[in-house]
């Protein structure tokens, strides 16, 4: 029987899912060769590759992706292992897998320092991604709970709602409809928007405003980041469409100003979610029931 390590399955999983050594290593805090070793020695014990270089990229071969699937499965049910031995602990100790939408990252932190007030022996490991790549970390087990808009219906999650998440669209100051007031979509779609990426929730959003009044976007440019997006705007490069809790500063100081487009602001909400059949340890409980109970008002407190 091969005799491989859990450290070893858990490189090759980030490895597999990066597609990057170096990458891998610094989300693992290791060094490069390290990573490298430990996949040799998997390598080793099976006698087969489960890697193969593609340029300067690497990616699976057809047994490293056989591989991957059965490592998902094992790393899987050992987090519910560590939910169930977690249960002798309570709360002395314990460890989170978070995933966070990208747009929530302008309050989590925040949340998260307040967590550790209450909870100071309790780790938080955070992964930031657009909505499809956090949908996939959960459905794949990867993290414990995830921090995001609205669920997909077709999916077996518990979401429950800790904050609400206006979203409005927002432009510059010496935009041309900064001042007017009762903006239709039609007069929207007259001007260049500067966008999410498909898979953000924000951008689905936005999408579903347009087509709710049956009106074309005009996009101009797709960017990766709220943070670009606001540059954009303040640059008068087009108008966008965010959420008001990641414009704190730039409304407060009049840089992007909200739009009065009608049937606006969205009212959308934040929600913290797992799979149906997930076990949850006495820390992820303790968590869920932190933003349930003060989510909310920190978040209204701080924005």
């Amino acid at each position: 029987m091969p005799n491989y390590t859990l450290r070893q399955l858990k490189t090759f999983f980030e490895v597999a899912k990066l597609e990057s050594v170096s990458k891998a290593a610094e989300k693992l805090f290791i060094t490069q060769p390290a990573v490298s070793m430990q996949l040799r020695q998997l390598e080793d014990e099976f006698g087969i590759a489960l890697f193969e270089s593609v340029g300067r990229n690497i990616r699976l071969t057809n047994a490293g992706r056989d591989f991957m699937g059965q490592a998902a499965q094992v790393i899987a049910s050992l987090k519910d292992l560590e939910a169930v031995m977690a249960e002798h602990v309570g709360m002395k100790r314990g460890q989170i897998d978070l995933a966070i939408v990208s747009t929530s990252k302008y309050f989590i932190p925040m949340l998260l320092v307040q967590f550790n007030k209450l909870f100071p022996n309790i780790d938080v490991t955070l992964h930031i991604d657009n909505k499809e790549n956090i949908f996939g970390m959960i459905e794949r087990n990867e993290v414990d709970l995830a921090i995001s808009g609205r669920i997909p219906p077709e999916l077996d999650y518990v979401g429950e709602v800790f904050a609400s998440n206006p979203q409005a669209f927002v432009c510059a100051p010496t935009h041309p409809l900064s001042r007017k007031k009762n903006i239709t979509f039609d007069m929207l779609s007259e001007h260049k928007l500067v966008v999410r990426e498909r898979g953000s929730g924000t951008r689905a959003a936005m999408e579903k405003c347009f087509k709710d009044h049956d009106v074309l976007m005009n996009v101009f440019m797709e960017m990766p980041s709220n943070e670009t997006i606001k540059q954009a705007v303040m640059a008068n490069m087009g108008l966008s469409f965010l959420s008001t809790r990641t414009l704190r500063h730039e409304l407060a100081s009049g840089h992007v100003v909200v739009m009065d487009v009608v049937d606006t602001p969205i009212q959308g909400q934040w929600q913290v979610i797992h799979l149906k059949n997930k076990k949850l340890s006495p820390t992820l409980k303790a968590f869920k029931q932190f933003l349930m109970e003060q989510g909310e008002a920190l978040i209204n407190t701080w924005a």
